[in-house]
């Protein structure tokens, strides 16, 4: 049988959280790639899946009672596949709560923090100097945070590995080895132990040949105004007039 599940993504943190998951989980599924440099994140098909416009986007053919399910927002998918395979989600007591606690601090807080800090480092052709020190100091006060409930807690629920640590790492692991980001022993040792799971390096790897050399990941090269009107400009905002 085919793949029940299909993943709408490309290669970003909140890509690699579902790719993670649904490679610890074992669960088959079928890549689509969204290049959202080329706006396909605009194009109407894709805005069937995602009003929002943005990946990832999960369809379970085999949802809830056997009946399709079409999902977007990573913390909601991550929790929809964790009580569809009942992994990584404790089923009741303090380290469930614990788990819904972090998966919410990552999408409330790291994501958006770090995501910011991106923007205005890297992609803003104006360079604001007030914006770029707001949201550095920011993503620092955040990696002191997680760095310091790691001092006294393996995983971030606990004693067990869960979805909230998959939530998290994507948006961490290519920062703790940063030359001058000191003071994160602590979480740089949580991301090493957690590459050292097969499937979260098949997570991180899923769309790797996709990345774009625009991208920070990819180096910055050739990022232009065009690329920008697509993320943070006229082709983002034109379906909202």
């Amino acid at each position: 049988m085919p793949p029940s599940i299909t993943l709408y993504t490309g290669p970003t943190p909140n890509g690699r959280k579902i790719s993670i998951a649904l490679e610890e989980m074992g669960l088959p599924y079928t890549l689509e790639y969204v290049d959202i440099l080329a706006g396909d994140q605009h194009k109407p098909e894709f805005l069937a899946l995602n009003p929002n416009n943005k990946f990832p986007v999960i369809i379970d053919a085999d949802g809830p009672d056997g009946a399709p399910l079409t999902l977007w927002e990573s913390g909601a998918i991550l929790w929809y596949l964790a009580e569809k395979t009942g992994q990584f989600l404790p089923a009741s007591g303090t380290a469930r709560h614990l788990t819904h606690q972090w998966l919410m601090f990552q999408m409330a807080s790291v994501g958006p923090m770090f995501g910011q800090f991106a923007h205005f480092f890297f992609y803003a052709k104006e360079k604001h100097p007030y914006s770029i020190a707001r949201y550095q100091s920011e993503m620092q006060r955040l990696l002191a945070v997680m760095d310091e409930h790691l001092a006294k807690s393996e995983w971030f629920a606990g004693d067990a590995y869960t979805i909230a640590d998959m939530a998290v790492l994507p948006w961490v692991e290519g920062t703790v080895d940063v030359p001058g980001i000191d003071g994160i022993d602590n979480l740089r040792a949580w991301v090493h132990r957690l590459k050292e799971r097969p499937a979260v390096m098949r997570g991180l790897d899923v769309g790797r040949e996709t990345v774009r050399a625009e991208t920070v990941e990819g180096g910055m090269k050739g990022f232009s105004d065009e690329h920008r009107s697509q993320l943070f400009g006229t082709a983002q905002y034109t379906r909202t007039k």
